[in-house]
């Protein structure tokens, strides 16, 4: 049998702007992304990478073409749709979008108690786990003003993975981080998604992490480049 996609692209196109301000931002994107898979992208600022991101997280309403989620077209979907959507997607962004009044653990346990059928203490026991596999378990208190960007980067982790989301994004999520916080950051991203068998997307323009992703694609102008499903060979230690 097939393995579906989690991602499944068919001739996206987007445009921003109307009339005679209309301006064509992404042009003709095909793109699948299976389960458990890597995939950097990669391309100049300006290149559509962000607008293509937020079209798969269900944030931008998609114009033309198919873009299905677990087999669910997002095209026409209407807005309790793309909630419902994006709730089963973890998002890591440049800027950890921590709130500074909660602590590490209840950054977290935000993100468990949408689901609503969910205990706290279950809640709590799932957050403080989930700290620990980011290798925070001794900073499960502290809040936010307490920790280096590192460690912040590590709790927005923590939140996107926690409910086993079948799909995180990131949104150049190294950006703001010395070379060996991005490095710790992304090979942790790496470890969970392979144990969960989480897909993520993560847009880049930090060449030091290229070599975690099983797949690179490269945005230019609104394109896909043709090269861009090159398969990236990784030797695991």
């Amino acid at each position: 049998m097939t393995k579906k996609p989690v991602i499944d692209i068919k001739n996206i196109c987007h445009y921003y702007g109307k009339g005679s301000l209309k301006r064509q931002i992404l042009f003709d994107i095909n793109l699948e992304i299976y389960a458990g898979e890597i995939v950097i992208m990669t391309g100049p600022s300006g290149s559509g990478k962000t607008t293509l991101l937020s079209l798969i997280g269900g944030l931008r309403s998609v114009q033309e073409g198919s873009l299905k989620f677990l087999g669910e077209e997002l095209s026409g979907a209407s807005q309790s749709k793309l909630v419902e959507i994006r709730r089963n997607i973890g998002y890591i962004f440049q800027a950890h979008n921590l709130l500074g009044f909660l602590n590490a653990r209840q950054n977290v346990q935000m993100a468990v108690e949408l689901n609503k059928e969910i205990s706290k203490q279950h809640a709590i026991n799932k957050s403080e786990a989930m700290l620990q596999a980011v290798g925070l378990e001794d900073r499960i208190n502290y809040f936010p003003d307490n920790l280096s960007g590192g460690q912040k980067q590590r709790i927005a982790i923590a939140r996107a993975l926690v409910n086993h989301p079948p799909l995180v994004l990131a949104d150049e999520p190294t950006a703001a981080l010395d070379k060996q916080s991005g490095r710790d950051v992304v090979e942790i991203m790496q470890t969970l998604a392979k144990e969960q068998g989480t897909s993520i997307l993560l847009v880049t323009h930090d060449n030091r992490i290229l070599d975690i992703a099983d797949r690179i694609l490269e945005m230019e102008d609104g394109h896909l480049a043709r090269n861009s499903q090159s398969t990236v060979k990784i030797i695991h230690n």
